[in-house]
This record gives C-alpha cells, structure tokens and sequence, in this order.
C-alpha cells in the first residue's frame, strides 16, 4: 500500500552545497554543475574540474559518495542523479546532497520517486527566495512528501525502472564510443595524415584503410594555406565544397505558422539538449505556413547544423527534414563532401570558427566570416573510404539515440502507474 513519507525522513543526510563559486581549473576533481543533471541522469560529456583544495574545502559538509542524491536547487529546479562507483566529485552552486537511509528507503527507489508528477508538482510550489529565479528552499526541499512502499515494494519498483535505466545507460555509452571512434579516423586520416605518412615511410598498409585506397596514397606533401597537405590533395574554402544556408523565425503572433505545426523547427537551445550530434526532433514545431516564412525552408537530413551564436559552436547532423532559426549556419552536404566529413571538420576547427566571430554583447559567426574557412579535400576512394565507415557508426549512434527514446517512453509510461500502486510488480 501506497503511504508518503517527509523527505527528510528518508534521509540519513541532506547537505547543501557551498555558496561560494569553485575555483575553475582545465584539470583536476569534477565539479557538478545543473547542466550535468537532467532526465534522472547525471551526464559528464562536458566536464568543470577544480583543484584539491578546493574540493577539500567544498566537500567540509559532506564529501559526495556512490548512491548519494544530487538534486538541483535553481536553474532549473528538481533535477536529479544518483552519483555512480568510482567518481570523486564536488557540489558545484545551486545543488543539494541527498544521502538515503537505507535501512528506511531503496536508493534507486527514492531517486524515482523524486522525479514522479507528484512530487515534482510539490517542487514546482516552492515560493523560492531569488529575485530573479525561482530557488527550492531547504525547509521545502525536506518537507516534500514522498510516495512509499514496503522495502521490498520499493526494490522491486526500482528493479524495473532501472533495468530501463541500465539500458539507456549502455546505450549512451555506446553512441559515445561510435561518435568518437569516427571523430579518431577523422582525425588520423585528413588531419595528421597518418596513413600517407605511413606509407611515405614504407608502410605497404595502414589499419582501418582499405588496401586499394592505400595504394592509391600520395607519398608526398605539398604546401598549402594551412601547412604541408599530402600531394593530390586541395584545400578549398568551406563554402565552395557546401551551401551554406541561414534561417528566421516565423511570426509568433501568426498562429498559422504554430498550430498543428509537424515541421521541426531547431533553435540553439535545442542544439544544447543533444548528448550526440545528431537532431531527431525540436521543442516546437512549424506548419506548411511557418516554412514558406523561412527563406531557407526545410532543409534536408545529411545537413550540418552549427549554432552560429549563443553560442558559436553547437553541433549536429539533421536527422529530419529540419528548419532553423536566425542562431544557425547550416551546410547542405551535396558537393564532394559529405555530411560526417563536414562535421568532424567542424569538430576539429572549431577554434578557428571561434576565432572568426565578433560581436559587441556575444559573439556571432556570420556567413560572410565563414565561408572563405579553409576544408581539406582528399581523394575521392578517401573520402569515400572514410564515409562507409562513418555512415555505419552513425547510423549505430542513431539507433541507438531511437532505442533510448522508446525506452524512456515506456519508463515514463511505469513511473506513475508503479508509484501510485497501481501496478504492482512481483518480487519473487
């Protein structure tokens, strides 16, 4: 039977963390931070480090150890993660520890009951006390009523949704292991040059290049505006080998370009969300209407998708037929080159995007500052060579980004109906 509980009871510690802002450093300890929290997941694609004294300092109230709680305090609010075996870490700002008493609540069990419509609704309540911000207050935060179970209620609930988890888990680390893979062949074969290098060495085949591409190898270089390029080989500006595309954004006041909209519609935010580079769907959505506003109109799957402010830098290929905002350079691979090429390029020149933004309030990279980059373009086998085998990793990535969102849909379908007890899950 369904009971509720006061957080604060189920907890052996609740500690916030330090006001102060940590000492940032390019090394060292993790520093959470809200942006590493999100959908019940604790995600350190992009890591902050401080250093060993400042964690020291940081970790006085409480050192964070596995199966702890972390949960957001502002910015946003109610974001949790369960902290995993063998990560050292500190609180960054605006976070709060949850140790569970485990002789009173499953870990795993209180990490979904917080991240239930019940107890989120309790949260979304919190009068805060920002000026600016809405900020879940620690008298609030420990008096949140939490749904519970008999123990092994509670373990046999948590069984269930986190075998979901666990799946989710390995696949993302899957994608991550693909999406570098191909972005380490990238960089071996078209920016150190290793297999010509290889071969200008006496190599007669180098791993992971086809036997009849290596043959066909230059065992030379050339100069070139941006150093010494094997022989054969030109560099050309990046806006010579794509079409590079803008975007808008459709009246807000015109509802026809909103409502019933079935077109995605990507923004820098979006772009921000993504834990691998490639865009399967948007926040909102545009009609018919809406795309004829936008001079770029739908822009096909392969396109390149770089947020060109706000900042310079985000990443993806369109996986859906996609229009854009304003914040966008897009570049429609139907030249020589194609679309994993070009985003691992970007990937690997993004210090040189960067550098040719300007811009008095945030930087902004325009197209005319874009367009002269320089693009190296190999041989046709190599560039085809290369595109075999990274079309194959991200088609993987992308199945299994699909996989995971299926399985969090039937996850987000069970939350509810196993917290409200009405559905029960045997434990034998």
């Amino acid at each position: 039977m369904t009971t509720e509980a006061r957080l604060e009871s189920l907890c052996e510690l609740i500690a916030d963390c330090p006001h102060s802002t940590p000492k940032w450093t390019t090394s060292g300890v993790t520093v959470l931070r809200s942006q590493n929290i999100r959908n019940g997941h604790l995600d350190l694609s992009d890591q902050s480090f401080t250093d060993e004294k400042t964690y020291q300092q940081r970790s006085r109230r409480a050192e964070l150890k596995s199966g702890d709680i972390v949960i957001t305090r502002e910015a946003p609010m109610g974001e949790v993660c369960m902290i995993p075996d063998g990560l050292r870490c500190c609180l960054g700002q605006r976070m709060v520890l949850l140790r569970p008493d485990l002789e009173r609540v499953h870990g795993r069990f209180l990490l979904y009951a917080l991240q239930s419509a019940p107890v989120q609704n309790q949260i979304s309540w919190s009068e805060g006390s920002g000026s600016t911000v809405s900020n879940l207050r620690i008298p609030h935060l420990k008096a949140l009523r939490i749904p519970t179970f008999e123990r092994h209620e509670q373990s046999a609930i948590a069984g269930v949704l986190g075998a979901l988890d666990d799946k989710i888990e390995q696949n993302r680390g899957t994608a991550r292991a693909l999406e570098r893979l191909a972005q380490a062949i990238f960089r071996a074969w078209f920016v150190d040059f290793e297999p010509v290098k290889a071969k200008a060495e006496g190599a007669t085949s180098f791993p992971s290049v086809p036997q009849p591409v290596f043959d066909a190898l230059p065992t030379r270089f050339v100069d070139s505006d941006i150093g010494p390029v094997p022989e054969g080989w030109v560099v050309k500006p990046i806006g010579d080998v794509v079409r590079l595309k803008g975007g808008g954004t459709p009246s807000t006041m015109n509802e026809e370009y909103w409502n019933g909209g079935v077109h995605c519609w990507a923004t820098p935010k979006d772009m921000s969300r993504l834990s691998y580079p490639v865009l399967l769907n948007t926040e909102r959505h545009i009609t018919d209407a809406g795309v004829d506003c936008i001079s770029s109109g739908l822009l096909p799957v392969g396109t390149v998708l770089m947020s060109s402010r706000a900042p310079v830098g985000y990443l993806a290929i369109a996986g859906v037929p996609t229009a854009i905002n304003q914040g966008f350079i897009a570049m429609v691979c139907d030249g020589p080159l194609p679309p994993v090429f070009v985003l691992n390029w970007a990937v690997n020149s993004m210090d040189t995007i960067k550098a040719h933004a300007s811009g008095t309030t945030f930087p902004e990279i325009s197209k005319s500052n874009f367009r002269p980059l320089p693009i190296i373009q190999p041989s046709a086998d190599a560039v085809t060579a290369y595109q075999r085998t990274a079309d194959s990793l991200f088609t993987l990535l992308t199945a299994s980004i699909r996989e995971n969102e299926r399985l969090a849909e039937i996850r987000d379908y069970l939350l509810p109906l196993l917290l409200s007890g009405s559905l029960k899950v045997s434990h034998d």
